[in-house]
């Protein structure tokens, strides 16, 4: 597991956002620095200038689309909507998909570029999840009085 991964607390990246009144350089990097898992490896790749620039015009919107494609490349945007002073965003897997069918995870909040990332950090939390085992592993250890014996009987 990654060092971001170990360090990625979902619920409190989620209540930082929700808790923020807009996005900020500060808030835009620590999502990327504590809920991406791609984006350091693609070192100074064209996608990752790409979205450094959309942070340093403040183009928060179009970050956290960028950040998306990079981070969740088999999700896409389902819906974005504005409904009494709240954008709401949703992203699927299978947009095609009818909307009682479609698993789609959403996020809200009166900033859009925030309830895009709201979303993002959602689906990073289930792909966390989704990535352990289903049964928890026990690492061996052997007790230092251990000894093995052989106890075989050809007689």
């Amino acid at each position: 597991m990654t060092a971001a991964l170990r360090q990625y607390d979902p619920p409190s990246l989620g209540k930082r956002l929700g808790n923020a009144h807009a996005m900020t350089r500060v808030l835009m990097l620590e999502v990327i620095d504590h809920a991406c898992r791609r984006f350091p490896s693609l070192g100074q790749s064209a996608r990752t200038a790409r979205l450094m620039r959309l942070i340093d015009a403040e183009a928060w919107t179009d970050a956290a689309l960028a950040l998306i494609e990079i981070e969740l490349p088999l999700w896409q945007v389902r819906r974005i909507a504005y409904d009494e002073g709240e954008w709401h965003c949703a992203l699927s897997r299978e947009r095609e998909l009818p909307d009682w069918l479609d698993a789609a995870v959403e996020g809200c909040h009166s900033d859009l570029a925030i309830a895009l990332l709201s979303a993002f950090v959602e689906v990073q939390a289930l792909e966390v999840e989704s990535s352990r085992p289903s049964v928890p592993s026990v690492r061996q250890t052997l007790d230092p009085l251990y000894v093995p014996a052989a106890c075989e009987n050809f007689g």
